[in-house]
């Protein structure tokens, strides 16, 4: 089944996650050097307003644990890259997928992906799509996301794709599980695309870009770009 972007966008999770730190730019290049096209993280706020990515948003020293947004740029470990200094280490010409745990980051994330020209390449992610809705206003160029679990769609999925198509956001992400190849026919539908978290194994990884899907995301680069390979040709 095809996908509304060609190829889909293989996205490395946390960086090269199952083969280097997690959320480092070690593992932001790695995964880019092993043939991923995207990139995914979660972008959080210091204090001093510098987006930064990290997974959880919490820093921890010996016994203490303090939240990213009490801490100063300045304060934090220095395995804890911001958002600029993943486009000074990467450049721009990857699909960045980030999970804004902290809404407060949304102005300041889009202000730095604007200031390297970057902003086309970036998706938006959270798992209140009208929060998301409202950030449309902000950028034209942003991608936006509702991610979500099928369970969590009260409405059932094909409202929720006209909401979305409605409201300008451009791809709903669901657990690879969640998908089949109706649901993803349906959000092409309705012009939207659909992305899959959490595919691992390789039966995983084929069946998710079998039903279509338009990113795929996963720990395991290798695989990742392995599915891809037989999906395209």
């Amino acid at each position: 089944m095809d996908s509304l972007l060609e190829p889909p966008i293989a996205f490395a999770h946390r960086g090269a996650r199952a083969h280097a730190p997690e959320n480092t730019l070690e593992a932001f290049k790695l995964g880019l050097k092993l043939g991923a096209t995207g990139i995914e993280s979660d972008v959080w706020l210091t204090r001093d307003g510098v987006p930064v990515l990290d997974h959880d948003g919490i820093v921890r020293s010996r016994l203490r644990r303090r939240s990213i947004g009490d801490c100063s740029r300045a304060s934090l470990p220095d395995h804890i890259p911001s958002l600029a200094e993943l486009y000074e280490a990467c450049g721009t010409d990857f699909a960045l997928s980030l999970d804004v745990k902290d809404p407060a980051a949304f102005a300041a994330t889009l202000a730095v992906a604007n200031n390297a020209g970057a902003a086309p390449n970036l998706w938006l992610c959270h798992p209140d799509w009208k929060l998301v809705a409202n950030w449309r206003g902000a950028s034209d160029a942003v991608k936006l996301v509702d991610s979500t679990r099928l369970r969590k769609i009260a409405e059932g999925p094909e409202r929720r794709a006209a909401s979305l198509h409605e409201a300008g956001i451009d791809a709903l992400n669901m657990h690879w599980t969640d998908w089949n190849p109706g649901l993803v026919t349906l959000m092409h539908r309705f012009g939207r695309c659909a992305f899959a978290w959490d595919a691992q194994q390789p039966r995983a990884l084929a069946l998710a870009f079998s039903y279509g899907a338009d990113g795929v995301y996963s720990d395991h680069v290798d695989r990742l770009i392995s599915a891809l390979a037989d999906q395209v040709r």
